[in-house]
């Protein structure tokens, strides 16, 4: 009998496929407007859609790989500085809390970045989620460099049942279109860190990888007009209507080479954001596959744009 697990695990391809057939006029219909001589750098709809610039170099050239090996270089200890704790609610969720060295900012608060896990962190050691393919989402903020500009606390908390709701009486397990248990549980450790720290409530970030990124949709979905920003990474398929989260700044990070997670999923939900008249932000790399979050976070002007955000 497959484990819930390896059904999450599995969902992060298997149900990305299902969205794939189920939208996939839709998702010709956004390629059909992207001219093919358009490099997949990145991809706008519009000017008000413009993503700040990009790291120099195309995606996959030595002078692009040698910014994201240097990011794993410089990061090594970061990890060491987040505290393990554990929130007991109607299950415990293990979650690690960077807290910043610096003072507190203007108004006595400071903001607050969520990182949600892929499939690999999945667990209850308080340990996976920060390792692996993880160390870009979680160490980023907390760069001593990033630190220095834009003190900021950062909340890791894991899971061992995904982000997003699923049904797991079916094989394969279904995406429901409601708020998951670990996105549910992610929200009251975030409340209750807001009551024992001086957090800004107008400056609370999000951004997650894979199953990561759908929990990143899901919870931009069902706590509208809270997150100031967002930043989904090859985000899995769900049933969360995407238009819920108009109302959040998002920029969305994907591979085309991604055989994970269908580069038309992504696209898709770009073009159902936009349909809606939101203007999210859309950076598709050319060759890229599913790890996308190596490129994403080491962007130079990935940080700067998350923390200009404000509610």
């Amino acid at each position: 009998m497959i484990t819930r697990r390896e059904a999450v695990c599995v969902l992060s391809s298997a149900s990305a496929l299902a969205f794939l057939n189920s939208v996939r006029g839709g998702a010709a219909k956004f390629l059909s407007s992207v001219s093919a001589a358009e490099p997949a750098t990145s991809r706008s709809a519009a000017k008000d859609d413009a993503v700040p610039a990009l790291a120099p170099g195309a995606p996959m050239s030595a002078q692009r790989e040698a910014l994201i090996e240097a990011f794993k270089e410089k990061s090594v200890g970061i990890p060491e500085k987040f505290e393990a704790r554990t929130f007991k609610g109607d299950w415990d969720m293990p979650y690690r809390l960077f807290k910043p060295e610096a003072g507190e900012g203007a108004g006595g608060k400071l903001p607050l970045v969520i990182y949600l896990h892929g499939s690999g962190g999945l667990g209850d050691d308080n340990e996976k989620q920060m390792g692996l393919g993880n160390i870009f989402g979680t160490r980023v903020f907390a760069l001593p460099e990033n630190q220095k500009r834009f003190p900021c606390y950062v909340l890791a908390p894991q899971t061992d049942r995904g982000w997003a709701s699923y049904d797991f009486s079916q094989r394969p397990a279904r995406p429901l279109a409601r708020l998951g248990d670990g996105s549910k549980m992610a929200l009251q450790v975030i409340d209750a860190l807001r009551r024992e720290f001086p957090i800004d409530d107008r400056r609370i970030y999000l951004t997650g990888q894979s199953m990561g990124g759908v929990g990143v949709w899901n919870l931009t979905a069902y706590r509208q007009k809270f997150f100031a920003a967002a930043i989904p990474c090859c985000g899995s398929a769900g049933a969360d209507d995407v238009t819920l989260s108009a109302d959040t700044p998002v920029w969305a990070f994907q591979g085309d080479a991604d055989d994970t997670v269908p580069v038309a999923t992504s696209r898709e939900r770009i073009a159902a954001l936009r349909k809606a008249g939101a203007h999210p932000l859309y950076t598709e790399y050319a060759g890229v596959g599913h790890n996308v979050w190596e490129w994403a976070y080491t962007e130079p002007a990935l940080v700067e744009w998350i923390f200009a955000q404000r509610r």
